[in-house]
């Protein structure tokens, strides 16, 4: 794996900061849900000691549940999927019993108060920085008191001064930069470990889907088996053909007309090359040779440059995948950006590539009509059948009047 520049790894890291203050900016609204939900669960808790509130006790788990729903969504976005938990039954004692609801009370605990810290601790350290930053600007609108020292050891109602509480926006940016995304990881993690569904279900749905994604897979190597036979049978074969009949109108020419041999002949050599050009063709249709030659963003960028409409690649995956990754996630760009340049009436497109630790993450949007079916002959069920095929996940969003977005994720391992 190639060594990453310096460059590189500070982009990276602006990346997972901004990645990490839109998480912990998320996770604040289900904090505020998750306060609410202690409120009502402490008040429905207070009310069963008084002997009226057992009632209320399905409720108030159902809301809890709702809360809990929301912050599994979110998590799920981010990284691996969080099943929801069997819905609560009636009565409060099965309510309670179920084993999910114990883990939903602690998380809502944690969540409400230490979920609540993370964000509060990680947008103070941005917000730190611009203020100090931007100190040298109003510094002398504030009063004598808040100026003259700051708290800082050191005067701060002049200008030598005011430019050194500048300087300290760099030290809060590198404490944000290096704490922001761990904010973001403590903040999830409570609800990955007590969210998570029962072992025995999260296996079961694992069946589940290795049984669909092997169908899959199947169908999805049939059809590209029908899909090669056709190309040799309707383009290949019939220039092979061709080529044949030439070459045994020469020979005759040869015996009969020796100067229209040459003019066969050239007709024959043409029918050759072109049977060359499909051949080929098919061929990289199997397994992309640009693969074997330059990186995935190289190839990338070559799709993008021969797409008529405008398009933009953001390719950021250091080091290779393996061989069928990329050429999964190159056949799924080059069939969407076929579709883009057909069917959407867009201006402009943009491909993003992203590798976060083991999954290849593709995001195609476009500025076009949007209205984008997977059944309507537009290739989209294709490209879910391959995405699916390779245990990846494939999710389309195209309302009318645009824009369209693809996110295709797929496993590409450690």
């Amino acid at each position: 794996m190639p060594k990453e520049t310096p460059r590189a790894a500070v982009l990276a890291r602006a990346r997972a900061t901004l990645d990490g203050l839109e998480q912990l900016v998320g996770g604040m609204g289900t904090s505020a849900l998750a306060l609410i939900a202690l409120t009502g669960v402490a008040a429905v808790a207070v009310a069963c000691l008084a002997g009226v509130g057992l009632l209320l006790v399905p409720a108030a788990l159902r809301g809890l549940r709702a809360v809990a729903d929301r912050e599994r969504a979110r998590l799920s976005r981010s990284g691996p999927h969080i099943l929801s938990p069997d819905p609560v039954p009636d009565g409060w004692r099965a309510a309670i019993r179920q084993p999910a609801a114990g883990r939903e009370l602690l998380w809502m605990v944690q969540h409400a108060t230490l979920g609540l810290a993370y964000p509060v601790i990680g947008l103070t350290l941005p917000f730190s920085a611009v203020r100090d930053l931007l100190y040298p600007l109003y510094w002398r609108l504030l009063p004598n008191s808040e100026v003259v020292n700051a708290g800082l050891g050191w005067r701060t109602d002049n200008w030598p001064g005011a430019l050194a509480v500048s300087l300290l926006s760099v030290f809060w940016l590198v404490l944000a930069l290096i704490f922001i995304p761990i904010l973001a990881r403590m903040q999830a993690w409570h609800g990955r470990r007590l969210l998570a569904a029962d072992p025995s279900t999260d296996l079961a749905l694992r069946v589940t889907q290795l049984t669909a994604t092997r169908a899959a897979a199947l169908d999805a190597h049939a059809t590209e088996l029908r899909r090669i036979e056709r190309s040799l049978h309707d383009g290949t074969q019939n220039r092979i053909v061709a080529v044949n009949v030439l070459l045994g109108a020469a020979r005759r020419a040869l015996a009969r007309a020796p100067a229209t041999a040459d003019e066969v002949l050239e007709r024959a050599q043409d029918a050759a090359e072109q049977a060359l050009a499909e051949l080929r063709a098919v061929v990289r249709s199997i397994l992309p040779p640009v693969l074997d030659e330059r990186t995935l963003p190289d190839a990338l960028s070559g799709l993008a440059a021969s797409c008529p409409v405008p398009c933009e690649i953001d390719a950021e995956v250091p080091g290779r995948c393996p061989a069928s990754v990329e050429a999964t996630a190159y056949f799924v760009v080059a069939e969407a950006l076929t579709n883009i340049a057909k069917h959407s009436k867009a201006r402009r497109a943009k491909v993003t590539v992203r590798r976060t630790d083991d999954r290849l993450h593709l995001r195609i949007v476009d500025d076009g009509r949007g209205g984008a079916v997977e059944d309507g002959g537009s290739g989209l069920g294709g490209i879910r059948r391959r995405t699916e095929a390779h245990d990846g996940t494939f999710a389309l969003s195209s309302p009318h009047g645009g824009p369209t977005t693809m996110n295709v994720s797929l496993p590409c391992g450690l």
